[in-house]
């Protein structure tokens, strides 16, 4: 126990240490808020499963493992980045965390502004008001983390009245290395008032080895802006993935945000939507597949903070071997937000007898004219169904491809992005149980 207890105050001590670096030559704010942030992760340390929140997902690996900060990225070729394009978009790209001009490329206009946030950085000029404002620190030790110790990411803004026509990409790829390393990503959208775009954020792996990213994104929506955000995890499957997106809407605004799990050995992804303005409206769809003994854990909260705001929550799983899939959905109706209408949809599919779902939905009215509504299944493939189709002369492994292909197709059909869609359709395919790949 003392040797364990030594162990962990030596990594904390660690992240003591890389905290004290990241802020070496700044200045003002974003220096307070950086320390700030270190303080409050030492306080709360690594989250146990004794905390509710994170009673079904263990961190202890996490907490044991020694990270240290990525090594200069090596340059990457064509055909190794390929892969992870995806047409008709705009990309950036970050390797190990650092943003990469050589292999970036964008075609949009000079309303779309970008800038990465380590040349802001190096001049102290992040005069961003947003930063740090939405994904609050306390009670989430990993944003507080990525907050002391990030060093590079992406700022967006689009002008007022600007409709972006081509997605925004932002590719973030882990190259592995000798040692486990981590990486803290941020990424701050801010959509000034009727304003349109689409951004995807990918996290993908050229290397099977262990690592950690860590990030986390922050939306501000004004007035009648329209977003589309969509979030890719495609990580090692030896890899560890926490992720925190919090987004602020102002009055008439609308957030569509999709959620797509597909890798790590860990993953975990916070959710939180405040809903501020009159008439504004947002959309949770995610998509998880597990399998081997991946874990993934998704937690959610949506927070109808004034009156005519409107929500829909849709997620779905599919589990197979010694997979686990969470999903923790809250839906809180403040006091003054009358005439709210609310939904939420959690949908798993076991494929394995090992197989484990765990879904936590919760409902939080405090107002009284309101339309709220909750449910979540949890089965396997339906026997009627699967016969249905037999009798049809349609041979079993077929069959269950079918059906399985069409339980992902519900959430696939809401991707707006056509070869994001694609992409999806085809790592669905490819992720099949062996038995019912056709």
């Amino acid at each position: 126990m003392t040797e364990t207890l030594d162990r962990t105050e030596n990594i904390l001590s660690r992240y003591a240490a890389m905290g004290e670096s990241s802020v070496r030559g700044l200045q003002g704010p974003i220096r307070d808020l950086k320390e700030q942030a270190l303080q409050q992760f030492l306080k709360e340390g690594f989250p146990t499963t004794r905390q509710e929140d994170w009673r079904f997902t263990n961190t202890a690996a996490l907490a044991r493992a020694e990270f240290l900060a990525p090594e200069p990225s090596r340059r990457l070729s064509e055909s190794e980045l390929s892969p992870f394009l995806l047409d008709r978009t705009d990309h950036f790209v970050f390797i190990n965390g650092s943003f990469s001009r050589e292999l970036s490329s964008t075609t949009s206009s000079i309303e779309l502004l970008f800038f990465p946030l380590q040349e802001l950085l190096r001049q102290n000029a992040l005069a961003v008001g947003d930063l740090g404002k939405h994904a609050s620190l306390e009670g989430h030790p990993f944003t507080a983390l990525n907050t002391a110790l990030f060093t590079d990411g992406a700022f967006i803004r689009v002008s007022e009245g600007v409709v972006l026509e081509r997605p925004i990409h932002l590719l973030f790829v882990s190259t592995g290395g000798d040692k486990p390393y981590v990486s803290h990503p941020r990424v701050l959208i801010v959509a000034e008032p009727g304003s349109q775009m689409s951004v995807i954020e990918s996290y993908v792996s050229l290397s099977e080895g262990p690592y950690w990213t860590n990030g986390v994104t922050e939306i501000s929506l004004g007035s009648n802006a329209r977003l589309d955000h969509y979030r890719l995890q495609q990580d090692s499957e030896q890899a560890f993935h926490t992720g925190r997106l919090q987004a602020l809407l102002d009055r008439d605004s609308h957030l569509t945000t999709t959620s797509l799990s597909l890798g790590s050995g860990l993953a975990r992804q916070d959710i939180g939507t405040k809903l501020s303005g009159v008439g504004s409206a947002c959309v949770l769809n995610g998509l998880y597949l597990v399998h081997g003994k991946q874990h993934v854990d998704h937690h959610t909260i949506i927070d109808h903070a004034t009156p005519h705001s409107d929500s829909e929550e849709f997620y779905k799983g599919i589990l197979d071997e010694q997979g686990r899939g969470v999903f923790d959905g809250k839906i809180i109706v403040r006091k003054d937000a009358q005439k709210t209408n609310s939904g939420q949809v959690s949908r798993s599919l076991l494929l394995s007898a090992s197989a484990i779902a765990d879904t936590k939905p919760q409902l939080e009215i405090y107002a009284d004219d309101v339309k709220c509504t909750h449910g979540s299944t949890i089965g396997q493939l339906d026997e009627a169904a699967l016969f249905y189709l037999r009798t049809r002369g349609i041979g079993e492994k077929e069959a269950r491809t079918l059906l399985i292909h069409g339980f992902a197709s519900e959430v696939l059909e809401r991707i707006k992005v056509p070869s994001l869609r694609l992409r999806m359709e085809r790592a669905v395919l490819q992720r099949l149980p062996a038995d019912v790949n056709v």
